[in-house]
């Protein structure tokens, strides 16, 4: 029995995690990103997952040496971005162009 709610638990979890990256995405990435799904699937899960290391710095870092994306900038130096991008990862990951997977926009 509680090895059922366990699984329950996790899966819950995992949905949670990628409605959380799906919204973060909608919030703050689609301003500059204009083609939501073409730049998500611009990349396989691998690449998004190198991007990903060290809970996003990479990504960051690419933002912020970039003159054209000062808009930005401030977000990828935010607690908040350290706080999501864990969801953020697994919404990207989730959806990569390797994955066969579409995301719906609810």
């Amino acid at each position: 029995m509680y090895k059922f709610l366990f699984f329950i638990l996790i899966a819950l979890n995992a949905d949670a995690s990628l409605y959380k990256g799906q919204k973060e995405y909608v919030k703050k990435c689609v301003i500059c990103h204009k083609g939501g799904q073409t730049f998500i699937t611009s990349k396989t899960q691998d690449e998004w997952l190198s991007v990903f290391v060290n809970n996003g710095s990479k990504l960051a870092k690419l933002h912020i040496l970039r003159k054209d994306t000062k808009k930005s900038h401030e977000y990828f130096k935010s607690n908040r971005y350290k706080k999501v991008s864990r969801h953020l990862k697994q919404f990207l990951v989730e959806y990569a162009k390797d994955s066969g997977k579409i995301p719906a926009c609810n």
